[in-house]
């Protein structure tokens, strides 16, 4: 894990705020889902990115009833 030296404070309703520099270099943007997770005494945050419900795979990725599916699973549903 890369140390970046940035320091932030948790608010009173529990937020924090991510610098810019840091949300340009990961290209995130106002309103990007982010995942959190817990490793250790450590949280991580990642940008989410969506994955096919059937194979995983997180390319050509479309929303189809609030679930996601790649264009191979697509085509292979439409056999």
């Amino acid at each position: 894990m890369k140390s970046t030296g940035i320091v932030r404070h948790i608010d009173n309703l529990g937020r924090i705020t991510l610098p810019i520099e840091l949300r340009k270099t990961l290209d995130m943007a106002c309103g990007d889902p982010l995942e959190i997770y817990t490793e250790g005494n450590s949280v991580i945050l990642r940008k989410h990115e969506s994955s096919c419900v059937f194979c995983g795979s997180n390319k050509k990725v479309t929303l189809y009833k609030d679930k996601c599916i790649c264009d191979n699973c697509r085509r292979e549903l439409a056999l």
